[in-house]
């Protein structure tokens, strides 16, 4: 796959086994709906985007059949009527397509680095557009080079059945100094585990931004990006297939690096698509399944450097357009599923290891993975432009291995299964720079719970997990005076509950659905306090016969609010059968901090 190995109801080879074994992928809408955008939930809403500098088109492309084949390449110059500095540059990529075909995984790499991962609706036989903007004024280091590739990988199929082609264009709009001053603006999802600084007050990311995830944006961008990358015969991402497959690359740190960060990009596919809702082995083989989807409904990306695990995060859960109920997602898409969540590691305190002008074996895995995912990561690096050597130890860590419990009992088909997992971790180093004796002690901690229940002969089941994660990052000086301070707390819960009704015939049944995730952070810094929440509830059935969706009724609401010390955003949509029949948003909101 490509997004789904099946279209558009992956999930539906579990709910369904043993009853059911085939897996409807095609869905046959009773008369054509209007060309229509769909939308990922976010801010600023499209009335509210600042007029660029300048704008830039990069890239314009139609993918085809592009599995197992290279990505399409073109050449990059940074425009020339409106050079650096910028105070913002984002990427906006637009795209639609016509005809039915499956959804889609895609990526954008520029010199190797990812600054965009993100993901198709599911057409049918109707036109469908849309469009993702992304800051990525992180990547500033590489937007100012020429002679650089824009890479783009999207993995498409067309035959005889599945004839929709994607036309993509990707522009990148620039915003000259001082040629914005807005309060927020939309920006990645990336997960951070901290950011200490030597930063400057030209770029005015706080100003700028609202991340889902903050990270990378606290500080100036990196005077140098490294990617971590395969060889890009098939993209630039590596593609794990089992839980011992650690990809690796060797790469060397420049001497004088003060300051590291390792963005990590990360999707799951196949029969690991829906991890969350996976089921022992022990229930596959005992029930004799012919499902590949197993090793429990517990996944831990991780990070190494020569061989020493150096961070790990519980990815985010994101659902494509094709999952669960393909008509929640039209025409809004699950949070995340436009824009898929990065996750930074903060490495500064592990400079020492790397500081000696040696190659170094960065690695990424997944505990408990199994085919397949897609993982790339890249390295921020800021350099001390005072100082050829930069020197740097670490003091103390404790990071045990991650405590997981593990609970089942089982009936046949029914049964309950449950994993509880928790794991804190403490690191604290020191970087020696021109600026002087810096330390960074970064305590982090999250607790995960996960219970699926099946019953009545496993045609209903239920999924239900809960993450909680929170991290603690204080820089000082060689006073002991405070630098910087940092403190997010996440959560991101989930709840999933299916039922199937047969209709008479062994090939046609009635699926009914609910489902239900969330993102919520809180962000303290020193000189910063928001919070973001953004929930997401959906219902509705499918009427399935064959392999093909028949009929069905579908509805998703939505929330998403933020709130700061000076402002505050709050939306309300609500999509009825693939039509947005409320839409309300404010600047005013009750509960702003």
């Amino acid at each position: 796959m490509q997004l789904h190995t099946l279209l558009c109801l992956c999930f539906l080879s579990f709910f369904l086994t043993p009853l059911f074994q085939s897996q409807p992928h095609h869905f046959k809408p009773s008369q054509n709906t209007p060309h229509n955008e769909h939308i990922e939930v976010t801010y600023p809403p499209p009335s509210h985007q600042p007029t660029p500098s300048c704008t830039h088109q990069i890239l314009h492309h139609t993918f085809t059949n592009t599995i197992d084949t290279s990505p399409y390449s073109t050449p990059y110059y940074p425009p020339l009527n409106c050079p650096p500095p910028w105070s913002r540059v984002t990427l906006h990529l637009k795209a639609k397509s016509k005809c039915q075909q499956y959804d889609r995984i895609a990526a954008v790499w520029l010199g190797g680095v990812e600054i965009l991962r993100t993901s198709t609706p599911r057409p049918s036989n109707s036109k469908v557009f849309w469009n993702v903007r992304k800051d990525i004024t992180k990547y500033t280091s590489l937007l100012t080079k020429s002679y650089l590739d824009l890479t783009m990988m999207m993995e498409n199929s067309v035959d005889t059945e599945l004839t929709g082609l994607y036309h993509v264009t990707v522009t990148f709009l620039f915003y000259n100094q001082n040629a914005i001053r807005v309060p927020f603006s939309p920006n990645s999802l990336s997960i951070s585990s901290n950011s200490n600084s030597k930063s400057s007050s030209r770029f005015l990311m706080n100003e700028l931004e609202v991340p889902y995830f903050r990270g990378l944006n606290e500080s100036s961008p990196a005077d140098l990006i490294i990617p971590i990358i395969d060889d890009g015969e098939r993209g630039f991402w590596f593609r794990i297939e089992e839980e011992n497959d650690l990809k690796k690359r060797r790469i060397r740190i420049p001497r004088n690096s003060y300051k590291a960060v390792l963005e990590l990009c990360v999707s799951f596919h196949g029969n690991d698509e829906f991890w969350y809702s996976n089921p022992p082995n022990s229930y596959i083989k005992t029930n004799d399944l012919a499902t590949g989807r197993g090793n429990g409904a517990f996944r831990e990306v991780y990070v190494t450097i020569d061989g020493e695990v150096v961070g790990s995060e519980i990815p985010f859960p994101v659902v494509f357009t094709g999952g669960i109920n393909p008509l929640f997602w039209e025409p809004i898409v699950a949070i995340g599923a436009f824009n898929l969540p990065s996750y930074d590691f903060e490495l500064t305190p592990f400079l020492g290891k790397v500081l000696d002008g040696k190659e170094h074996v960065f690695g990424i895995g997944v505990i408990k993975g199994i085919s397949f995912w897609l993982v790339n990561a890249n390295l921020h690096l800021w350099l001390d432009h005072e100082s050829s050597v930069v020197h740097a130890s670490r003091v103390v860590r404790h990071s045990p291995k991650t405590n997981v419990d593990w609970t089942e009992g089982f009936a046949g088909l029914d049964g309950e299964f449950q994993v509880e997992a928790e794991k804190n971790t403490m690191v604290e180093g020191w970087v020696l720079s021109s600026s002087g004796n810096v330390s960074t002690v970064i305590t982090k901690a999250f607790s995960f719970r996960n219970f699926i229940k099946f019953h009545n002969n496993g045609t209903y089941k239920m999924v239900k997990q809960r993450f909680k994660g929170k991290k603690k990052v204080r820089v000082t000086d060689n006073r002991g005076e405070m630098v910087s301070k940092l403190k997010v707390k996440r959560m991101y819960p989930l709840r999933v509950i299916t039922l199937i009704e047969p209709f008479g015939l062994n090939d046609r049944y009635k699926l009914f659905t609910n489902f239900s995730h969330a993102f919520k952070e809180k962000y303290e810094g020193s000189c910063l306090i928001n919070s973001i929440s953004n929930v997401q509830e959906s219902k509705g059935w499918i009427d399935v016969m064959g392999h093909s969706v028949l009929s069905g009724h579908a509805s998703t609401k939505q929330n998403y609010s933020y709130a700061d010390k000076f402002s505050c955003y709050n939306r309300n949509v609500l999509a009825n059968n693939g039509r947005i029949v409320i839409d309300n948003s404010t600047f005013v909101c009750e509960n702003a901090l």
